[in-house]
């Protein structure tokens, strides 16, 4: 089955090291991403206050996508804490709990959709070693294991019509516009006319 292969207190000092890079580095990643997040829900207020309901939605996709990561980052964030915690453990996977166990699969998941964290590549390569070829290979599908919370916020659908309408209802009631959040309660088909 290759799953759960031997103990190397060395490549668990060097993941624990990459983990804790890969926090800093989230730090550092998180500031544009809030900053395209506040600039994106502007310009759906914008545009919403100049009648350009389409180009609004259009826009709420981008807002989707940037809040999607920031929360993908905080679920990563708090699986790197997991396994910097419970380190020990990874030296003799068979006695992982399964707490241990989903932070490894979310961390091997996330490597592939974070290119902005490369320490992740590397730590994934040093959990596939300890937990085998078979784990791994699961892990990176995104099933079983891994939290489905972190695989939808990495590749779920940004173009669902109905989440962007949403979130542009939400930005109109912020910005005070009403007549833009009926007309986008109005519209089922999900063919709002270009404005």
């Amino acid at each position: 089955m290759g799953f759960f292969h031997g103990k190397n207190p060395k490549e668990t000092s060097r993941l624990k090291k990459l983990l804790k890079l890969a926090l800093s580095r989230l730090a550092i990643v998180r500031r544009p991403r809030l900053t395209r997040r506040s600039i994106c829900r502007n310009d759906v207020g914008q545009l919403l206050s100049l009648g350009h309901l389409h180009r609004a939605i259009l826009r709420a996709e981008q807002v989707i996508e940037e809040d999607n990561m920031l929360q993908a980052f905080d679920i990563i964030e708090l699986h790197c804490n997991r396994l910097i915690e419970h380190a020990k453990q990874l030296d003799k996977p068979r006695e992982c709990s399964e707490d241990t166990m989903e932070a490894a699969a979310g961390i091997m998941f996330a490597a592939r959709w974070c290119g902005e964290l490369p320490e992740l590549l590397l730590a994934r390569s040093i959990l596939e070693g300890k937990f085998g070829s078979d784990f791994a290979a699961t892990a990176k599908e995104g099933t079983s294991i891994v939290d489905p919370m972190l695989v939808w916020k990495l590749s779920g659908d940004k173009t669902n019509m109905e989440l962007k309408k949403k979130v542009t209802k939400e930005i109109a009631a912020e910005n005070n516009i009403s007549e833009f959040r009926e007309a986008i309660d109005q519209d089922d088909t999900g063919s709002i006319p270009y404005c």
